[in-house]
């Protein structure tokens, strides 16, 4: 699979969407590292002319520690001197026809260029605005799709969904696709897509007209994504409008061979180009961070709970080996389950003693330069119990603060009270947006990613893991403990 991996880079055009997106860059990155052979990549990000696109290209991708490999190997001036020969950045939005892009010129010559397209930009916030997650997540896939049809030498659509498309489902979860209009409501509430369109716009009309405040207009978006989500049986904005994307991309594909990679929760590099590297606060990473700050003195989790972690190599290397396994078969939709729970299942359990144990040996030192002491902390398995908890711990006592600034008005003792209300009222709806992740009882299913695997090891002839994608290598004690908590300490901590 590796020789054929690089046989199928060799001389392709490859357009790629979220170019300065974590996973986009390591993509990019391991192309250029082991096929420097690859004709071009045009590579999509937000920008308001070609200067500043190059100039974001440079600053976000090209100059970060991501690229150290590449830069020792080639030297400086080579590799600026492959950037300016294989990529060109394409300043333009997903949410827009044709790609936003605004040289008609530029346009004309990737539809004539382009091989393989692969879509990875997306807004990944849970309680995105609706407006916006429908533009990005939904809307911009049709974009994407319509502007690859119009790709005369395409070969394939790959496109980056999220597993968590799912909901919150139990038990073993097949590598399918949804229909048109699938909803995972119990009452079986009808989805009507363009009716999800026009009605997020009638209200956005509404609230312009009432001239409600940007933070109004905003916070009001966000509840109705949250309230649509919740009304088809998705948790949250982020995961409705992906599944929404994909059924979109399913139903008006024609015979555009189509893949769809569907990660878990995507975690530091493995291996390539170097162990740990990091960008950005993944979803278990803010855990970890509030834990040995010494912040999280109880959290809502489920101890048995599997959570379903890949690196972000992994993830990468399987969209490469599924691309070289699809490309040009015409009619073809793929589903592919990426992550671990199937193989080499971690629990929550697990994963807190690994942190527990690692901060102890390995304290953080706090502002006052002394080391942060972590305790072994409260798990609380499900929400009741975890609200009990806070309102016996910090609601009522903040209750009464707030009666001792009635009864004391001139004392400062309201600032504390507005200050620690906020927070409390932060930590409750963050749990509330974690909630269907920390308390998850599914396993995803990857047998589609396994005969991938299997092809792999039948055809691997060089490169030894180039393109290892199997999650059953994996040591987790080893990989959290050496690996992943301090690349996020060189890599997100520090910076």
């Amino acid at each position: 699979m590796e020789s054929n991996c690089l046989q199928f880079l060799e001389n392709k055009t490859i357009f790629i969407t979220g170019a300065p997106g974590f996973l986009a860059k390591v993509l990019v990155e391991k192309i250029l590292r082991l096929q420097p052979n690859v004709k071009k990549m045009y590579l999509l990000l937000r920008a308001s002319d070609d200067k500043s696109a190059m100039q974001r290209l440079r600053s976000e991708v090209f100059e970060i520690d991501l690229f150290k490999v590449l830069r020792k190997d080639l030297g400086e001036e080579n590799l600026n001197g492959l950037v300016r020969e294989k990529i060109t950045p394409v300043p333009g939005d997903i949410s827009v026809e044709n790609m936003g892009v605004k040289d008609f010129d530029l346009l004309q010559r990737m539809w004539s260029e382009i091989d393989i397209i692969i879509n990875i930009a997306a807004t990944t916030n849970f309680d995105e605005r609706y407006d916006i997650g429908l533009c990005i997540n939904t809307f911009g896939v049709l974009n994407v799709l319509n502007f690859a049809k119009k790709c005369v030498k395409r070969q394939l659509l790959l496109h980056v969904s999220t597993a968590y498309v799912c909901g919150e489902k139990s038990g073993l979860l097949l590598e399918k696709p949804f229909k048109m209009g699938e909803t995972l409501s119990e009452n079986k509430q009808v989805l009507d897509i363009n009716a999800e369109l026009e009605l997020m716009k009638q209200k956005l009309k509404e609230l312009e007209h009432q001239d409600c405040s940007e933070e109004e207009i905003s916070q009001s978006m966000k509840d109705l994504g949250m309230t649509r989500a919740k009304l088809h049986g998705w948790p949250n904005t982020y995961v409705f409008t992906k599944a929404m994307g994909e059924m979109l991309m399913g139903n008006y594909r024609e015979n555009l061979p189509l893949v769809i990679i569907r990660p878990t929760m995507i975690t530091s590099t493995l291996a390539e180009p170097f162990p740990g590297w990091i960008e950005g606060l993944r979803t278990i990473d803010s855990v970890i961070f509030a834990y040995g700050k010494g912040r999280l003195k109880c959290f809502l989790a489920d101890s048995n709970s599997v959570f379903d972690l890949i690196p972000a190599d992994m993830v990468v290397n399987a969209m490469i080996a599924a691309a070289t396994a699809h490309s040009g078969d015409t009619g073809i939709q793929a589903i592919y389950h990426v992550g671990s729970s199937c193989q080499n299942p971690v629990t929550f359990g697990q994963l807190h003693d690994i942190n527990a144990r690692y901060f102890t040996k390995r304290p953080l030192v706090g502002r006052n330069g002394s080391p942060i002491i972590v305790s072994k902390g409260t798990i609380l398995s499900t929400m009741a119990q975890f609200s009990l908890y806070m309102t016996l711990r910090y609601k009522l006592p903040l209750q009464i603060l707030r009666l001792i600034n009635i009864i004391y008005p001139w004392s400062n003792y309201g600032d504390n009270y507005n200050d620690l209300s906020r927070k409390i009222k932060l930590a409750m709806r963050l749990v509330e947006l974690y909630q269907p992740y920390l308390l998850f009882k599914g396993i995803f299913d990857d047998l589609n990613t396994e005969r991938l695997r299997m092809r792999r090891k039948e055809n691997i002839k060089e490169l030894g893991g180039s393109f290892e994608f199997d999650p059953k290598s994996i040591d987790w004690d080893d990989y959290m403990s050496n690996t992943h908590i301090p690349g996020l300490i060189t890599y997100v901590l520090k910076q």
